[in-house]
């Protein structure tokens, strides 16, 4: 049988948790609500740091109310899958997505934005080194870093701030990349269609060469002009080579 003792711990524990987390319970039974509240301002403050320092657009473009009450939201109805507090942002993101039908009252760009700020901090954070730049051919298989992510965004979220605030949905998407360098400075290129069906071939087939690819991309636009394409190709990969985008060629 269940022992009752260990049923009215846990109990007691998850009421204390629950009240933790959300200001708007009571202090449970036999804990002192001044105490209650030092824990809760402690709690709080330690994950409204975390966040604005993850997030710093979002908490510049947000006025004080909403910020809190977003934090209040956050604190109160998400299920943590991490412990540390480097985690969270990954967690905020989570929680945007999986509540975003009871904040009607965000913004429609709010969650790509909080996505984009989450990607220069990931890769800020990455461990990962980058090899030393290998000679490029167009007769091998380009080589992508692999602190470069291409993404596709319904507006131009590198552009908002308090003063440039979307009013509505542009008529074409953004698309980026968002890179880590040599000089571990975190960095993004707006890029245009070509290049990005170019980095998503390169990522696609990775036994391809430079050419292959190019020569594939140019039949794929039907162009008049196939080597006009694969020459502003060349030159694009050449581009991405000089950000660290591209780190060379794979060995043959």
């Amino acid at each position: 049988m269940p022992d009752p003792a260990a049923q009215t711990l846990e109990q007691t524990q998850r009421a204390l948790t629950a009240a933790l987390r959300d200001s708007a319970l009571a202090a449970p039974s036999g804990v002192d609500a001044r105490a209650l509240q030092v824990y809760r301002r402690l709690i709080h403050g330690n994950i409204e740091r975390a966040i604005a320092n993850a997030f710093p657009v979002l908490r510049a473009i947000s006025g004080d109310d909403d910020w809190q009450a977003r934090l209040r939201g956050f604190i109160a109805g998400h299920r943590f899958a991490h412990p540390a507090l480097r985690k969270l942002p990954e967690d905020f993101i989570a929680w945007l997505d999986e509540s975003a039908s009871e904040r009607s009252g965000d913004p429609d760009w709010l969650a790509e934005l909080c996505h984009y700020e989450w990607v220069e901090l990931a890769l800020g954070h990455d461990t990962q080194e980058l090899q030393a730049q290998a000679p490029f051919s167009l007769a091998r298989p380009p080589q992508l870093s692999p602190l470069a992510w291409t993404l596709t965004y319904r507006y131009p979220v590198h552009r908002i701030g308090p003063d440039h605030l979307p009013q509505s949905v542009p008529a074409d998407p953004t698309y980026l990349i968002v890179y880590r360098d040599r000089a571990d400075q975190v960095r993004f290129m707006e890029i245009n269609a070509l290049t990005l069906l170019l980095m998503r071939a390169i990522e696609s087939h990775p036994e391809l060469s430079a050419q292959e690819l190019l020569q594939t991309l140019a039949e794929e636009l039907h162009t008049a002009d196939k080597d006009a394409v694969v020459e502003a190709g060349a030159q694009l990969l050449q581009g991405l080579l000089q950000r660290d985008i591209l780190l060379g060629s794979r060995s043959a």
